[in-house]
């Protein structure tokens, strides 16, 4: 996925800074430092990113600007893989492991619920959709359509229902028909909205009291690539209602900077675990940190 020329049109500038470059000097830095926060690196990385990298210059006294870049790599890197930043999914000890997936309207999450439910299900598994944004009849509708097309049931209620009823009769078909693992999709209204939140809060108490007192075995919170700064202000508000446990990354082929996915790292500390790109069920992998830092320089 991440060879396919993904974020290369301002990486690409990154990497080009080094080309030809005599020497490593205080002018090197400045431009470096100006296309890392064009590539949407937050502000307070690059700052300590340069003042690494300054040093280690200094140090170690790095004449090569290949040696720059490798530390460069290596930084972005190290962001990436950042102790506890595992990126293999939960599974419940015993069936159906249970995946909750939040996000605001119009990032992707509904189709990244159905690449994911693809991706299990092609590993072997049997998989099962809880439909439980039960206020926008569409969502439904759309998650429905995906359930017939890649071959996956579908728990519904009816339009308008208590979310955290369908997610009560979601676990219980899902326990009583063997199912591997259940995704329950929810509500995506605005993220600033009190009421989401709270319904949030909700599902997750109803969902520990459908399992015994266990919480979903996974909180996925998708976030749109393309939206830069802007996702990241979005998962501090769900941060605030629900234990987010790992991201994925929609709508990745849609961006050309790529320095937001080290910069959701970087500042909310929770794994990068699937990464989406395209429409096709298939448009969905394991997030690979250094095949993506490897790209970012192709």
């Amino acid at each position: 996925m991440f060879k396919r020329g993904l974020f290369k049109t301002i990486f690409q500038k990154v990497d080009q800074l080094f080309t030809g470059r005599g020497r490593i000097d205080e002018e090197l830095f400045e431009e470096l430092e100006e296309q890392l926060i064009a590539a949407d690196l937050n502000v307070h990385t690059t700052m300590r990113l340069m003042a690494e990298l300054r040093t280690a210059v200094q140090d170690e006294r790095l004449k090569d600007t290949s040696e720059v870049t490798d530390r460069l790599k290596a930084f972005l890197r190290d962001v990436l893989l950042a102790p506890g930043a595992s990126g293999a999914l939960a599974v419940a000890p015993t069936p159906p492991t249970v995946y909750l997936v939040v996000g605001v309207n119009g990032v992707g999450k509904t189709t990244s619920i159905a690449k994911l439910a693809y991706r299990l299900k092609a590993q072997g598994k049997r998989v099962m959709l809880g439909a439980a944004d039960t206020f926008r009849a569409a969502a439904v509708e759309q998650l429905s359509l995906w359930g017939e097309r890649i071959g996956v049931e579908v728990i519904k209620g009816r339009e308008g229902a208590d979310p955290a009823s369908v997610v009560f009769d979601s676990v219980q078909a899902a326990a009583a028909r063997g199912a591997d693992i259940l995704i329950v999709d929810t509500a995506g209204r605005l993220h600033n909205k009190s009421n989401l939140m709270e319904e949030l809060k909700k599902i997750n108490r109803v969902l520990m009291r459908a399992r015994d007192g266990r919480a979903a075995d996974e909180t996925l919170l998708v976030l749109d690539a393309t939206t830069g700064q802007n996702a990241v202000n979005q998962a501090r508000e769900f941060l605030s209602a629900v234990n987010v446990t790992g991201l994925i990354l929609a709508k990745l082929d849609g961006t050309a900077r790529g320095g937001i996915v080290i910069t959701i790292k970087d500042e909310l500390g929770i794994p990068i675990k699937l990464a989406g790109y395209g429409e096709k069920p298939g448009d969905l992998e394991l997030f690979d940190p250094q095949a993506f830092i490897d790209a970012l320089f192709e």
